[in-house]
């Protein structure tokens, strides 16, 4: 019962996020938008390469120099990414995945604006193709948006993808 449960909640405490670095060079010719970010990624063991990628990719179309990485999957009340105002207040939460309508829901009261980059099955292709080819754990990314594609390079490795907008800004 409750001892089974502590020694469950103590291994999965113990398992701890693997630490990646990358520099990404950002050329986003639809914002007018170009600097290089340095970044640490902390992967939490549940997650996978993929969708760690595909948080980097959401940094890199919405890249600014206050975006930042949430706490991680084992945080509750912080997206993957977002930018607060001075004042601390919440002006874009940024998830990846599938989550819950609730989850999105209460990041609609806590933020001025919400993004979701939903991946799926059909990512599934593409991360066989490339999966072997982008996750390192140190990276020199690179990331060009032109016309609503993105091109994503990692010394010579790259792969072009066009989000699908299911939704129009309002």
């Amino acid at each position: 019962g409750t001892a089974a449960r502590r020694r469950l909640d103590e291994k999965h405490m113990a398992l701890r996020s693997v630490v990646y670095k990358a520099v990404l060079q950002v050329a986003d010719m639809d914002r007018g938008y170009y600097a290089e970010h340095p970044l640490v990624i902390a992967r939490h063991p549940s997650e996978t390469d993929e969708r760690m990628m595909v948080r980097v990719l959401a940094f890199a179309l919405n890249a600014d120099e206050d975006l930042a990485f949430g706490r991680g999957l084992s945080t509750d009340d912080e997206p993957d990414l977002w930018r607060k105002d001075l004042t601390g207040a919440v002006d874009v939460w940024i998830e990846v995945g599938l989550p819950d309508e609730k989850w999105l829901r209460k990041a609609c009261a806590r933020a001025a604006r919400v993004v979701l980059y939903a991946y799926g099955r059909t990512a599934d292709a593409w991360w066989r193709q490339n999966q072997d080819k982008l996750a390192e754990r140190n990276m020199q990314l690179q990331c060009n948006v032109q016309e609503g594609q993105a091109w994503m390079g990692n010394g010579g490795r790259d792969a072009t993808l066009t989000p699908e907008r299911l939704h129009p800004s309002l």
